[in-house]
C-alpha cells in the first residue's frame, strides 16, 4: 500500500476551514522563512500557526494591531486571560506524528473560536491582550502617525 503524502499546508487548511469560514478569516498565508508558518487574518486580528519540526510542536500566536504597536501573545495565555479556560495545560502542542499534529491543531482551533469574539471588539481586544501579558512590538514613528 502506498503512503499518502503528508502536507502541512493541507492539514492546517483542513483543520481550520470551518473556523475560517465561520469567523470570516482569510488564509492560510504560507511562509517558510524560518519555519513553516500559516497565518489567518481577520479584521483587527491575526492567528499564526508555527510548526517546529525540530521540537515536534505546533503553536498558535495571536496578534492584534493598535495605533502604536502590534500586540502578540500565545493562544493559551489569551484564553486564560479571557476566562474561557481555567488553567494552563489544556491545549496540546505536540506534533511528533500526524495524529498528534491533527489533534493539536483541532484543539487550538477550538481555543480560537472561544477567544475570537473578544478580539473583534476594539474596546475589549487591546485590554485583553495586555491582561494576557502580550509582547508589544512598537511601530515605527512614521507608521503610527499616518
Amino acid at each position: 500500500m502506498a503512503r499518502q503524502r503528508f502536507s502541512l499546508f493541507d492539514e492546517v487548511q483542513m483543520a481550520c476551514a470551518d473556523m475560517a469560514d465561520d469567523l470570516k478569516l482569510t488564509g492560510p498565508a504560507e511562509d517558510y522563512v524560518v519555519a513553516p508558518t500559516f497565518t489567518y487574518r481577520g479584521v483587527g486580528v491575526e492567528y499564526q500557526f508555527l510548526v517546529d519540526g525540530r521540537e515536534g510542536t505546533v503553536g498558535c500566536t495571536v496578534e492584534v494591531p493598535t495605533e502604536t504597536a502590534n500586540l502578540t501573545v500565545g493562544l493559551e495565555a489569551l484564553a486564560i486571560a479571557a476566562g474561557v479556560v481555567e488553567k494552563r495545560g489544556g491545549i496540546s502542542y505536540s506534533a511528533r506524528n500526524q495524529n498528534q499534529f491533527r489533534k493539536s491543531l483541532q484543539g487550538q482551533v477550538d481555543y480560537i473560536r472561544r477567544v475570537h469574539p473578544f478580539l473583534t471588539d476594539p474596546t475589549t481586544a487591546e485590554p485583553l491582550m495586555r491582561r494576557a501579558d502580550a509582547r508589544e512590538w512598537l511601530l515605527p514613528q512614521s507608521q503610527s502617525e499616518e
